[in-house]
């Protein structure tokens, strides 16, 4: 097939790429290289079915031939990191609201199949464990700067389930639970890649908080595996499917399993939130998916452990930092 992909150079996107290519797709990857990198490209970038477009997908001249010329999009240009988002709300409105709009509106004049890349971040304060994708939001205050990217994910969501519902676009959402791995970075606030380069370097590994809150973490891998599943059976249109994996891990036992993995002397340190994103920034204690939606459509399971997802991942920052990994 002929596929779109916005946010194609970045992490997530990139890996993407990298799975249409294999299979035999030819992809344009719609990039505007705010935090996507044309290095995350370079395993195929000379691929003579990859096409890089420079552009922003809130431009509807930039998107609109490009969504002409495909039989399938993803979606995934989107303000990355609560680092960014906090530092950076409006910005992060513009880009998950605008972008969203402009996919969706120029896919839907072609009925073209849209896959639509949402967050486990529109669960908000959400305690329910596992949580399922018909549970209630629980946010916090609109003061709070940090409930901004769960609202404009919220808002991506309305609208695609609005063309879904009025224009029958074949729309699929997909709510990513913390994916991670090789290529992600620690510069938005990523707190893998974070936690091992300062482990690799010998560096305090800074704790946000108390460490007690827990996540699940998947790898990037299982996740393009899952949503290509998604993609790829047309019972899934108009639907919202969490992916990810269930292996949960508070952040302070994450930070001690990095730190034994890298054979590491550094000190694991705790900093208070609001050192780190000031007063506008509230957490969630708990985010567990319930994956028992996209097992029963596509029978997607996770295949890859949070050990083998951190070891790939070390090793691919050991390499970036010239450092020899830990065998």
């Amino acid at each position: 097939m002929r596929i779109l992909v916005t946010g194609g150079a970045g992490f997530i996107g990139s890996h993407l790429v990298e799975s249409l290519l294999a299979r035999g797709d030819e992809v344009w990857a719609l990039d505007d290289l705010s935090t996507g990198r044309l290095s995350n490209c370079a395993s195929f970038e000379k691929n003579s079915r990859f096409h890089f477009v420079k552009g922003t997908a809130t431009e509807m001249a930039t998107v609109a031939p490009l969504v002409d010329g495909v039989d399938q999009v993803f979606h995934l240009a989107a303000a990355v990191g609560v680092k960014y988002v906090v530092e950076h709300p409006l910005q992060s409105l513009i880009t998950n609201i605008r972008g969203a709009e402009v996919v969706l509106e120029a896919a839907a004049k072609k009925g073209t199949r849209t896959i639509m890349f949402s967050s486990s971040e529109v669960y908000g304060k959400g305690t329910g464990a596992p949580l399922r994708e018909d549970d209630d939001q629980l946010l916090g205050p609109t003061s709070i700067s940090r409930w901004s990217y769960a609202t404009g994910k919220a808002v991506d969501e309305f609208l695609a389930f609005a063309y879904w519902a009025e224009k029958r676009l074949p729309v699929v959402i997909v709510r990513c639970f913390n994916t991670c791995g090789p290529r992600q970075r620690g510069e938005y606030g990523m707190v893998i890649p974070r936690f091992i380069e300062s482990s690799l370097r010998g560096e305090p590994i800074s704790v946000y908080g108390t460490g007690e809150q827990s996540r699940c973490f998947s790898y990037v891998g299982d996740v393009v595996r899952g949503v290509l599943m998604l993609a790829d059976d047309p019972a899934t249109s108009g639907q919202v499917f969490n992916i990810g994996t269930t292996e949960e891990i508070n952040v302070m036992n994450l930070a001690r399993k990095i730190k034994d993995l890298t054979r590491s002397e550094s000190p694991i340190i705790t900093i208070p939130y609001e050192e780190v994103y000031g007063k506008a920034f509230e957490d969630m204690n708990k985010r567990v998916p319930d994956l028992a939606k996209i097992h029963s459509y596509v029978g997607y399971t996770p295949e890859v452990s949070l050990e083998e997802l951190l070891k790939k991942t070390i090793a691919e920052v050991a390499s970036q930092l010239g450092i020899k990994a830990p065998a």
